[in-house]
């Protein structure tokens, strides 16, 4: 990966500590980044969409409008020059090895000193695929309906992706619309489209899928930055 100081970095967390944190640590590898920020999986599309260039995506696993790999298998199949790294407070060895097969150029555990994360970063810059030591990739791989329900995840436009996880929170084609300020109307073409392209035949079936994808998240301690965060 060829860097300059005007490289260009996404930061999509919705934490705002571990992001300033992030960032500060992207700063200390390329001085003069210029790093785009988005704490939700809307604002995301509109920082991706607005920078196509963007050489690195630092993405968090747990973010409103979004869990687990899904936004990783979108991204990676809807935008596969911009390299994407998971940033998450989840460190267990066998979500590493799913974020990896499902395309992640690296995973940072937000646990990690600060020092740390700067030599993951650095590493994944000169096209390294950085892991917590602990990890072994050989250890297990995705199992077959994994990888086809990212697959067919992928296939969606962005706003049937979005749909996607409002159905799979459990929201209503009348909440989904107006939460998104269209017709119920156009939700139903949604769903419809939804429906075909995930070769399921009804909503539960779709959101089964999408939990397939999910992680747990962390307790609220996964999310507290260590004291080297704010010391760096």
């Amino acid at each position: 990966m060829t860097l300059s100081d005007s490289s260009n970095f996404i930061v999509a967390d919705d934490h705002p500590l571990f992001r300033e944190a992030l960032i500060h640590a992207i700063h200390n590898c390329v001085p003069g980044a210029v790093i785009h920020e988005a704490d939700s999986l809307a604002s995301l599309y509109e920082v991706v969409e607005a920078n196509p260039d963007a050489d690195l995506l630092f993405l968090d696993l747990h973010m409103p409008g979004v869990s687990g790999f899904s936004a990783l298998a979108y991204m990676r199949n809807n935008h596969e020059s911009l390299p994407t790294v998971i940033v998450s407070a989840v460190d267990d060895p066998a979500v590493i090895r799913r974020a990896i097969q499902h395309g992640a150029s690296g995973f940072i555990p937000k646990s990690s000193p600060i020092r740390t994360i700067e030599a993951a970063i650095d590493a994944i810059l000169q096209g390294e695929v950085w892991l917590p030591d602990n990890v072994d990739l050989g250890a297990g791989g995705l199992d077959n309906e994994e990888e086809r329900i990212a697959d067919a995840m992928s296939a969606l436009t962005p706003h049937q992706f979005r749909v996607m996880m409002m159905l799979g929170e459990g929201l209503l084609n009348k909440q989904i619309a107006y939460q998104l300020g269209v017709s119920e109307a156009t939700i139903k073409a949604h769903v419809t489209a939804i429906l075909r392209k995930m070769q399921v035949t009804n909503r539960t079936q779709a959101v089964l899928a999408v939990q397939r994808l999910t992680v747990k998240p962390p307790g609220l301690a996964g999310d507290v930055l260590p004291d080297e965060h704010a010391q760096g």
